[in-house]
Parts: structure tokens; C-alpha cells; sequence
């Protein structure tokens, strides 16, 4: 069984160690990439985590299949505007996929930024036909606005989708 929780300051190592795996394994489907993360310091690591406890527009999340840690996603209130929301570093273990490990995250996320009074959560997802766009159009995603190059050097392109919520 797949479940969600959020991710607390004391598990800054499993966030690092879980995020540089994503970096590796998918390198592809972020806007960062492993050789610029892995060179951060111990403490920005724990001070993301620190920060986001104290901050009601941050939900840090990890999906556990039983106590094993399977995936990660974050979701931000968006600087300027409240009624949107972002999901960041969404990823699942190539190992949990395929057992509904990402539509438990994605539905945590989405529920949170309801919570805290989003009306839309938007991301970017590179270009293509992939079981991530696949997942996002079924949570309700559609595609908006032109692709971007996904980071600067990359030929790759990345599309903003964006979920409309329901208001509570």
C-alpha cells in the first residue's frame, strides 16, 4: 500500500539521497540536474526542509510503500500569487512504478494546494509522450502555453501544464 506524508527537517538525508537519485535516474525530466545538486552543502539540504516546515506554502512530500521511501514531490504556493500553486521534483522509484505510487503523490499534492486555497497547480514536463504527461492528463492537467527549452544547454523542451481546482 502506497501512502503520502510530509517530508520533516530530521529527514534531510533521505530528501538529499532520494533527490540525487531522482537527478541520476531521470536526468531528462528536471530543470536541475545531479552534478549542480550533488555539490550543495549538508546544510542547504537541511535548510530547505527547515524552511518549508516554517512556511505555510511548502508541502514537501514523500510516498512510502510500506516504511521504504518511493517517492517525492513538492508542492509550492506560488510567491505572487496565493491561488496558485507549483508541483516541483515530482518522481517516483523505478521500482514502485506501475503500483499507483505517483497518482497517490500527485492526489496528495493536489489536495494540499486545495487546502491552502489554490485555484490551479501548474508544472513543467518535458516534452513528449510519457507516462508522466499520461498521469498528469488523467489528475486533470492540460497543456497550456508554448514549451520552453527544459534548462539552459538542453535541446530538450518542457511544457507547463496546469489543473484547475475545484474551490472548497
Amino acid at each position: 500500500m502506497i501512502t503520502v506524508r510530509r517530508i520533516e527537517p530530521s529527514d534531510w538525508r533521505a530528501y538529499r539521497d532520494l533527490r540525487l537519485r531522482a537527478l541520476q535516474e531521470a536526468p531528462d525530466a528536471f530543470g536541475s540536474t545531479y552534478a549542480l545538486e550533488r555539490g550543495r552543502p549538508d546544510a542547504l539540504w537541511a535548510s530547505r526542509l527547515s524552511d518549508a516546515a516554517l512556511s505555510d506554502r511548502d508541502a514537501p512530500l514523500f510516498a512510502l510503500e510500506g516504511d521504504r521511501i518511493c517517492g517525492l514531490a513538492w508542492c509550492k504556493l506560488d510567491a505572487q500569487d496565493r491561488e496558485t500553486a507549483h508541483l516541483f521534483q515530482m518522481w517516483v522509484a523505478p521500482e514502485a512504478r506501475g503500483r499507483g505510487a505517483g497518482g497517490v503523490l500527485l492526489k496528495a499534492a493536489l489536495d494540499w494546494a486545495r487546502r491552502v486555497g489554490a485555484r490551479r497547480v501548474r508544472l513543467g514536463v518535458t516534452v513528449g509522450d510519457s507516462p508522466a504527461t499520461r498521469l498528469y492528463a488523467t489528475h486533470g492537467f492540460v497543456e497550456v502555453g508554448e514549451p520552453e527549452p527544459l534548462r539552459e544547454g538542453s535541446s530538450l523542451m518542457a511544457r507547463t501544464m496546469e489543473c484547475r481546482l475545484p474551490a472548497q
